[in-house]
C-alpha cells in the first residue's frame, strides 16, 4: 500500500467529537455529512449495519455505537475529522476518552426527547476540558416535536449564550439561515432578523473596537471581521451556537457542513490542550499547534487490540509534525520506537499516509509500549510530559469472574489485559480476601458487552456472580490469651507455651506486634513463630472468616523446652493464644460504608431518599445542580448497594446517575453480624 502525502495544513483542519445521548442520531448524522460532502456515494443505515462508523459485529447487532470511531471528510478545502462516540451512559468512558483529541464538541440533541442525561454530562465534561461547543438539534422533522420548547429547554439548562445559527421552517422540513445569508424564509418560531442580531450582538461584546464599529455602521459588519471575535467567544464559552438539522431528510446538513468548516476552530484557534511536566499537574507546559518547526508532541487517545492488525494506537499531533519511519520516545522511556507506518482511519478502513502535521489524527500499529494517555515526542525535554488527565466516572458495576473450563487462567488474564488496554473505564481487581477476580465497568450492559467479546474473540467461557463484600473483624476491649501446645509422638515432641495480651487500635491503624518477653521465657528465635501463628488468625478471621485489623498483640510471657520446643510448636501456641484472647475481647464485624452521590431530576428526589434510608443509608444533604437536577449525598453500607444501578434506573426511568467510593468502616448491626457468624461456622467445621 503506497503512502499518500498529507495535502492539508493545520489551519485547514477541524477536529470534532460528535457526542450525545443514545438515540439522538449521531451515527446517522455523520453518514449524512459524509454523503453531502461527496465522501461516500450514499448514506449507510444503522438498521442494516452499513454505516462507516458502526462497523463491529456487536454494534451492528445492537444498532448502537459501542466504540468511539473516526472518519473524515473534505469540504471547501477544509479537512474535518469526526469522532463518532457511544451515547449509552454505560459507555460514557469511551466517549470521554476522545475529548483530549478535539477542539470542538458537537453535542447532538434528539428533538423528540430534549436534554437527556448524557447531553447534560457531555456539556459539563466538554466545558471542563475547555472545548468549544456546538449544539445540534437533530430529527427536527419527527412527528409531534415542539422545537421551540426544546430550544427554550436548552437555553434554560445551558444558559442564554446558546444562540441559533439557523431556525427550523416548514414544520422542520427546511431550515432558515440566520447567520451566513439570512433567509427570507419564515421560521417555525422567532424570526431570522432577531436571531441574526442576537448572535452578532453576543460576539462583538468581546471586541471593543468591533463593538464601536458595529454600533456606528448602518449595515452589518462582514463575516470576515466577525471571524476572530467569533472564535474568541467560542473559546470563552461566551457563545454556544445552536443549529437545527434532520439527518434523515437532509434538512440543514449543507449548512451544518458550512458551520463546521467556516466557524468551528482549527487547532491553532481552539483552546490548547493542557500539558504538564510534573505529576502534580502544577507546571504547565506550552504546546503550540502553530509552531511548524517545533519538535513533535503527540498524545494517544484511543487504543484497539485487533486480532489481525494487532495493537492500533490513535493519537493527535499537538505540536510539530511526524513522518513515517521516524524514531520517537514514549513518555519517559529512554529507548526510541520506530513509527513504521502512519494510518488515516475512515471507520474500519486504514489508509497509509507519509506525514502527519500538527492537528492531525492518525494511527500506528504494533507498538506495545503505546497505551491510552501515552505522550509520544521527539525530544528528551518531554520525558515527564503528560496531558491533563481525563476524569473518568468511577466504574461502579462489578461482577466476580469464574472460569467454567480449567486451564484457561492465562488466556483469561491476557484477554482482560487487552480489553482494559482498549477501554480505560474497565477495571480488573483481584480480591485476595475473597480469592476472586472482579471485573468492574460503568453498568450491566457495559460488562455484558465485554464478557461477550471474551467469549467470541478469545474463546473464554466465564460464569459470573456478585462480588463478595470485604467485611473486616476487630476487637473492642483489652483481653489476655494463653495456650500451651504439647505433643508427644514417640520420639522428639513439640512444646511451646504463650501468654499474650491484645488491645484495640484506632480504626484504620492495621496491626501491631510487640515483644515484651523478659528473662528468655520464650527464646528470641521463636518470637517470629509466635507472630506467624497470630497472623494466621489475622488472615483467616476469628468469628466470621474475615481479616482482623486494628489490633495490637503484646507477647509478654511463655515457656519452652530445651529439646521439644521448635518453631511449629510456637506457631500453634501463638495462634491458639491469640484466638483465646479474641474470644474475651468482644470481637465485632466491620462493614464497608460507601459515600454515594446520586444525581436525579428533582421529581424523583423523594423516591431516591426514601430508598436510601430504607437500606440503612444516612442522607447527608442535597443540592440543586444544572437544569432541573438535584445531587443527593448519603452514606450507605456497601452490602446494600450491590445492584444499585438497576434500582436507580427503575426509580428514575433511566434518568439518574451516581458515583460511589469507599469512605470508611463501621460496626455491623447485631443481626447482620449474627448471620455472618452463622454462615462462617459451618464452613469452618468443614
Amino acid at each position: 500500500m503506497a503512502a499518500s502525502q498529507t495535502l492539508h495544513s493545520t489551519k485547514n483542519i477541524r477536529n470534532i467529537a460528535v457526542v450525545g445521548h443514545a438515540g439522538s442520531g449521531k451515527t446517522t448524522l455523520i453518514e449524512a455529512l459524509l454523503e453531502k460532502s461527496g465522501t461516500i456515494k450514499s448514506a449507510g443505515s444503522v438498521d442494516k449495519g452499513t454505516t462507516v462508523c458502526d462497523y463491529t459485529d456487536q454494534e451492528k447487532r445492537l444498532q448502537h455505537s459501542l466504540e468511539a470511531s473516526m472518519c473524515h471528510l473534505e469540504i471547501d478545502g477544509t479537512f474535518i475529522n469526526l469522532l463518532d462516540t457511544p451515547g449509552y451512559p454505560d459507555f460514557m468512558g469511551r466517549a470521554l476518552s476522545v475529548l483530549p483529541a478535539v477542539d470542538t464538541a458537537a453535542i447532538v440533541v434528539n428533538a423528540q426527547t430534549g436534554v437527556e442525561l448524557v447531553t447534560q454530562r457531555m456539556m459539563d465534561f466538554s466545558a471542563q476540558r475547555k472545548l468549544c461547543r456546538l449544539i445540534i438539534i437533530n430529527k427536527i422533522d419527527a412527528e409531534n416535536v415542539n422545537l421551540e420548547g426544546i430550544f427554550k429547554e436548552i437555553r434554560k439548562t445551558f444558559g442564554r449564550q446558546c444562540l441559533p445559527l439557523n431556525l427550523p421552517a416548514q414544520q422542520g422540513k427546511a431550515i432558515a439561515d440566520c447567520f451566513f445569508e439570512p433567509a427570507d424564509e419564515t421560521p417555525d418560531f422567532s424570526s431570522v432578523e432577531a436571531a441574526h442580531t442576537e448572535i452578532f450582538d453576543q460576539v462583538v461584546e468581546l471586541d471593543d473596537e468591533l463593538m464601536e464599529a458595529y454600533l456606528e455602521q448602518d449595515d452589518d459588519i462582514s463575516l470576515e471581521q466577525l471571524h476572530d471575535p467569533f472564535e474568541r467567544a467560542l473559546r470563552a464559552g461566551h457563545l454556544i451556537p445552536v443549529c437545527f438539522v434532520s439527518s434523515d431528510t437532509g434538512a440543514g446538513i449543507q449548512q451544518l457542513l458550512r458551520i463546521l468548516s467556516k466557524l468551528m476552530p482549527n487547532p491553532m484557534e481552539g483552546n490548547p490542550a493542557e500539558f504538564f511536566n510534573d505529576r502534580g499537574e502544577e507546571k504547565i507546559v506550552t504546546i503550540s499547534a502553530g509552531e511548524v518547526d517545533s519538535h513533535f508532541v503527540g498524545h494517544v487517545f484511543k487504543v484497539n487490540v485487533d486480532p489481525y492488525v494487532g495493537r492500533l494506537a490513535t493519537f493527535r499531533v499537538h505540536q510539530g509534525s511526524v513522518k513515517k519511519g521516524d524514531q520517537v520516545f514514549v513518555g519517559d522511556q529512554r529507548k526510541t520506537v520506530r513509527l513504521a507506518h502512519l494510518y488515516q482511519a475512515q471507520g474500519k478502513n486504514l489508509k497509509e499516509i507519509s506525514t502527519a502535521v500538527s492537528g492531525d489524527l492518525c494511527s500506528v500499529s504494533k507498538i506495545e509500549d503505546l497505551r491510552f494517555d501515552s505522550v509520544i515526542h521527539s525530544s528528551h525535554d518531554e520525558d515527564e510530559l503528560h496531558m491533563k488527565s481525563v476524569q473518568m466516572p468511577a466504574p461502579m458495576y462489578g461482577v466476580a469472574l469464574e472460569l467454567t473450563q480449567r486451564g484457561q487462567e492465562k488466556k483469561m488474564s491476557d484477554a482482560l489485559h487487552k480489553l482494559t488496554t482498549e477501554d480505560p473505564s474497565v477495571k480488573v481487581e483481584f480480591n485476595a480476601q475473597a480469592n476472586e477476580t472482579v471485573l468492574r465497568g460503568m453498568g450491566e450492559l457495559h460488562l455484558r458487552m465485554v464478557l461477550e467479546r471474551m467469549k467470541e474473540e478469545f474463546g473464554i467461557k466465564i460464569s459470573t456472580h456478585p462480588p463478595k463484600i470485604a467485611y473486616l473483624e476487630t476487637v473492642t476491649r483489652e483481653a489476655e490469651g494463653h495456650h500451651r501446645h504439647k505433643k508427644q509422638t514417640g520420639g522428639a515432641g513439640q512444646f511451646g507455651e504463650v501468654f499474650l495480651r491484645i488491645e484495640p487500635l484506632p480504626r484504620g491503624s492495621g496491626f501491631e506486634f510487640s515483644n515484651k518477653v523478659v528473662g528468655g521465657t520464650i527464646p528470641k528465635q521463636f518470637i517470629p513463630a509466635v507472630e506467624k501463628g497470630v497472623k494466621q488468625v489475622l488472615d483467616d478471621g476469628a468469628i466470621a472468616g474475615y481479616p482482623l485489623q486494628d489490633v495490637k498483640v503484646i507477647v509478654y510471657d511463655g515457656k519452652y523446652h530445651p529439646v521439644d520446643s521448635k518453631e511449629v510448636a510456637f506457631v500453634a501456641a501463638g495462634k491458639r493464644a491469640f484466638s483465646d484472647a479474641i474470644s474475651k475481647a468482644e470481637p465485632i464485624v466491620l462493614e464497608p460504608i460507601a459515600k454515594i452521590e446520586v444525581t436525579t431530576p428533582s421529581s424523583y428526589v423523594g423516591d431516591i431518599t426514601g430508598h436510601l434510608s430504607g437500606v440503612r443509608g444516612r442522607i447527608a444533604g442535597s443540592v440543586a445542580v444544572a437544569g432541573n437536577q438535584v445531587r443527593i449525598s448519603a452514606e450507605v453500607p456497601l452490602a446494600e448497594l450491590g445492584n444499585y444501578q438497576t434500582t436507580l434506573k427503575s426509580l428514575t426511568a433511566g434518568e439518574g446517575s451516581f458515583t460511589m467510593e469507599l469512605d470508611h468502616y463501621e460496626r455491623t448491626p447485631p443481626a447482620v453480624q449474627k448471620d455472618l457468624e452463622k454462615a462462617f461456622q459451618p464452613a469452618a467445621k468443614n
